[in-house]
């Protein structure tokens, strides 16, 4: 009988360190994947939450390119850095539609460069954001002007929008 107690002991302590292993094993994975799911997920939101829309595209006979008028009708607030690390691809349809370079100025100064402005053109102290329902200006001086244009923007997390427009 005291036999039978020395081996269910010895069975009891090696299950309970067999658990003990496994659970030490398992945990940090479990961790890991939570945070995996959890930064999809919020990527995910923020990218569902993001929506904007192209409403004007017009000549711009002073810089020699063209003004893009673009609505946040989102319920995300886009910063103004993510604003300026933006791709801008626009161009010729059929000809060449290539990338252009942000500018930290207010008018683009040469060929290939773009720049935003938040309107109204008064934004209040401190708000550096593109915050819904207001409207952001691109003006844009691409390589090439044709009668069928291209532009296309697309925000760093990745929700773009794009359109063609013909220029008279």
């Amino acid at each position: 009988m005291s036999a039978e107690t020395v081996v269910t002991a010895i069975f009891l302590i090696t299950a309970v360190i067999a658990v003990g292993v496994l659970a030490n094993a398992i945990m940090p994975v479990i961790s890991t994947m939570g945070g995996t799911f959890s930064s999809s997920a919020n990527a995910a939101d923020e990218k569902m939450r993001t929506d904007f829309k192209i409403v004007a595209t017009l000549e711009n006979s002073d810089t020699g390119g063209y003004d893009i008028y673009m609505k946040n009708i989102g319920s995300q607030r886009i910063s103004f850095q993510e604003i300026n690390q933006s791709d801008v691809f626009c161009g010729v349809v059929g000809v060449k539609i290539s990338r252009i370079t942000y500018t930290p100025n207010s008018v683009p100064e040469v060929e290939g460069e773009w720049a935003p402005e938040i309107l109204p053109e008064i934004i209040p102290a401190g708000n550096s954001f593109w915050d819904p329902g207001e409207t952001l200006a691109i003006y844009a001086k691409p390589n090439n002007i044709g009668d069928l244009n291209s532009f296309q923007f697309i925000l760093p997390n990745g929700v773009w929008r794009s359109t063609e427009f013909v220029i008279t």
